[in-house]
Parts: C-alpha cells; sequence; structure tokens
C-alpha cells in the first residue's frame, strides 16, 4: 500500500491518468519468456514480496481514488453493472465480509471493521466513509451488500455459483471490463462465457482450468495472469461501450503510440466463499502505457518479441490487429537480439 494515494485521475475524456516510478516498477509484467500462448497459467495465490502486487489478496494502489471514481461515473450511467440473483445474496455477503475482514488486516491505516455479533462498523479513511449496519440484513446499508463493499475496492468482481458440474456467472460488479458485458455473460455457464477465445479450446485449456477451479478450498486462493492492449488508459471498454471505443484502434500512429497504446493486465484472483460455497472471481486491472514500459529495458525487449510472434488468431481476438505492426516496429529499437529477453 502505498503511504499517500495520488488525487483523483480520469480513465476517460482528458485521460490523466498516470503510474508513478513505484507503480511502473511493481507492474505486473504477464510475460515471463519471449513467446506466448494460452495455459492454464494458474498457481496459488500465496502471499508475494512486500510491495509487490501479490503481497494481499486485494490490492490497494496509488490509483485507488482514482479507480473508486471511475466506477461511481460508470454506474451513474448504467446501474446495472451490477448485479444479483436472487440465489447469490449469501454470496454476495460473503463478498463483503472477505472484503472488509482482508482490507481492515492488509491497510489498517485506511480501513477498520469492528464487529459485535451481527452489528458492524466499517470505517473507510481513504473515502471518509463511516457506516454501521447489521450484517445479513440489506436494508442497513445505502446499497445491496455487494454494490456497497465494491464501490470501494479496485478491481471487477464476478461471483460465481457451482453446480451441475460447471461454474455459473450469476452475480457480479464489473465496471471497467476488456471488452466483454457482465449483463450479456450473466447466467452463462464457465464454458459459454469463454467460447469467443480462439485456440484454447482446442488445446483443452478450458476443460482442465474449469476442472481446477471447482476444486478450490476455502482459504486457499489462486490467481493468474490474462493481458490484452488499450488505446488510451480506459478502464471501461466495455461490449456497451464500444461505440466509443472502438475507433480509437484506428488512431494510433508512429507519433503518438507511445502515449496512446497501453499494456493491460488482469490479476485474476479466485478464492471459494465459506457460507454459499461460491468462487469470487476478482479481476484486478494495471494499465501501463508503451512510454512507461519501456523505461525497464527487459520489458520492452520481451514485449517486441511476444508482439511480433504472436498468432494472427490471438492478435485479432485481442484487437491488436490493427496497430501491430507500428508497435512491433516501434519496439524493436528496445531489442538488442539477445540470446533471450532478461526475465
Amino acid at each position: 500500500m502505498p503511504t499517500t494515494l495520488k488525487p483523483i485521475e480520469s480513465y476517460r475524456n482528458d485521460f490523466s491518468f498516470r503510474n508513478s516510478p513505484e507503480a511502473i516498477k511493481r507492474f505486473p509484467f504477464p510475460f515471463p519468456e519471449d513467446q506466448y500462448m494460452y495455459s492454464v497459467n494458474i498457481e496459488p495465490a500465496t502471499p508475494g514480496a512486500p510491495g509487490s502486487v501479490y503481497e494481499h489478496w486485494f490490492d490497494i494502489d496509488e490509483h485507488y481514488r482514482s479507480e473508486v471514481a471511475e466506477r461511481a461515473q460508470v454506474l451513474s450511467r448504467d446501474p446495472d453493472r451490477c448485479l444479483v440473483m436472487p440465489h447469490m445474496q449469501q454470496a454476495a455477503w460473503d463478498t463483503l465480509e472477505m472484503l472488509m475482514t482482508h482490507l481492515s488486516q492488509d491497510y489498517p491505516q485506511w480501513f477498520s471493521l469492528q464487529r459485535d455479533g451481527d452489528q458492524w462498523l466499517w470505517i473507510n479513511r481513504a473515502l471518509d466513509l463511516q457506516q454501521a449496519f447489521t450484517f445479513g440484513d440489506a436494508s442497513s446499508l445505502p446499497y445491496e451488500p455487494l454494490e456497497y463493499i465494491t464501490r470501494q475496492i479496485q478491481g471487477d468482481f464476478a461471483l460465481l455459483d457451482q453446480r451441475e458440474n460447471n461454474l455459473w456467472m450469476d452475480a457480479g460488479m464489473v465496471t471497467g471490463p476488456a471488452d466483454w458485458s457482465l449483463k450479456f455473460d450473466a447466467g452463462m455457464s464457465f464454458t459459454e462465457w469463454h467460447a469467443p477465445v480462439p485456440m484454447a479450446h482446442q488445446m483443452g485449456v478450458f476443460d482442465r482450468a474449469l476442472k481446477y477451479l471447482m476444486n478450490i478450498q476455502v482459504d486457499h486462493p489462486v490467481r493468474r495472469l490474462n493481458w490484452t492492449m488499450t488505446i488510451n488508459p480506459r478502464l471501461d471498454t466495455s461490449s456497451e461501450t464500444f461505440h466509443e471505443w472502438g475507433h480509437e484502434r484506428s488512431s494510433v500512429t508512429a507519433e503518438n503510440l507511445a502515449k496512446l497504446v497501453h499494456l493491460r493486465v488482469e490479476l485474476q484472483f479466485l478464492a471459494r466463499l465459506p457460507r454459499s460455497n461460491a468462487l469470487m472471481f476478482s479481476i484486478r486491472t494495471y494499465l501501463i502505457s508503451l512510454e512507461e514500459l519501456v523505461t525497464q529495458p527487459q520489458w520492452a525487449c520481451r514485449l517486441h518479441r511476444v508482439l511480433r510472434d504472436l498468432p494472427d488468431e490471438l492478435a485479432d481476438y485481442k484487437g491488436l490487429s490493427q496497430y501491430r505492426p507500428l508497435v512491433v516496429e516501434w519496439l524493436r529499437q528496445f531489442d538488442p537480439e539477445m540470446a533471450a529477453c532478461s526475465a
């Protein structure tokens, strides 16, 4: 957790979002090798190095106030970005408890939670909020429990009901997705919402992943990284708003790409909720411009090779095809043609 939280920056309009040097150094660069292909790449979510994005279950960083403000703006335009099916109410309370417990334990300078039976007091000093409520009674909160707590945390959340040997996306708060929609995917199975992904099905990636995820136990969460690229530091690249951002892909030139093109990395975290037995799937998104990324020479070298050799099907799926040649050519100057880029 940074000692200070930055003033609110924007993920739209003037795009004032920037990473400090400290945020750049802790960015979760997703490529362990000079090439990329889909894999399950799930690992136990054991505590990482102090100060890293892996130190705690839920990472709070310098952009906290900016992301919370962005979420509120999205919800003011489209309240349906938060959705909870009736049978997922217990999972929503599970999620509230998990988030409040970990935030108060891991970031006591900003959050605290006091419990007296079902009478709870939540204090969020970062946002100057204080709320007394009765656990289990939604009428004692200003919003439904899932919406209340996820309005105060970075990242998107999907709650997955486990039944019929599958996982079903039956609740969530999703205001910053990478070209998908909670409203469209709600009620779908794990198999159905991953259907658009090319190549991975033939490789059996999702069959293995589903089997693994359904066996996650309480207090033994797992994590993985996913990535794509985004034009401008825009968090809300949802299917609903494609008309607002899709055209930006054609605005990339050799002169502006260092500022416009951003590597977008999702730290995906899955934990079993103890009361409901649902899976909580958090998607914490990190953005870094190419201009910022190339301050780390090994990353610049490796990204050049990954994008240069990326299969066309994956480039199309990730929306990179229009500007990939420009980016690869620009990154070539940072590749010394060593045997391999250092990790």
